[in-house]
């Protein structure tokens, strides 16, 4: 059995994508999936399957627009993953709160950062699949904009990674 990890874009953030995580492992459960298990409401998924990430992000995301009646975007990661992305933290001396991971399905380009609008007390790093910023005055002051990496991926603070994480190490 293969542990996967699946963030799903866009749920039940600000009142839209409404997907009760009840719901969310019933669609598990209908898959075959095992042991699906969520960390707060807003789509963080561990699950264990035979299949392939992919074919796992497919299987999902199939079954998800079929309850939803629209496309629900899927990030997903490995246990080896997030602890390569709380390794490579690069602000591992703040708040797990104030440190966003955009989570990107495909490599970080140029294109995501370099027209990069910010408070000049935020710091933003890139890593392969990742965009780490750095919110010292908070994420809701923020005047960050990063328009094609936040269309392709989806983000959760470094708690919340820390939290997936442990949730999945433990089926």
């Amino acid at each position: 059995m293969n542990t996967h990890i699946a963030f799903l874009r866009a749920v039940n953030v600000g009142g839209t994508g409404k997907l009760p995580m009840a719901d969310l492992k019933a669609i598990c459960t209908k898959l075959g999936f095992k042991n699906a298990r969520t960390y707060i409401a807003s789509g963080n998924l561990a699950f264990e399957s035979q299949l392939t990430a992919e074919q796992a992000r497919k299987a999902l995301e199939k079954q998800l627009e079929a309850y939803a009646g629209k496309p629900i975007g899927i990030i997903m990661r490995s246990i080896a993953d997030l602890k390569l992305i709380e390794d490579a933290n690069p602000f591992p001396d703040a708040p797990g709160n104030k440190v966003l991971v955009l989570l990107l399905d495909r490599g970080v380009e140029s294109a995501d950062t370099e027209s990069v609008q910010h408070h000049t007390s935020e710091e933003i790093r890139t890593s392969k699949n990742e965009i780490y910023i750095h919110y010292p005055d908070g994420q809701g002051k923020s005047k960050l904009t990063l328009k094609q990496a936040q269309a392709d991926g989806t983000a959760r603070n470094m708690n919340t990674i820390l939290k997936v994480k442990q949730l999945a190490e433990k089926p």
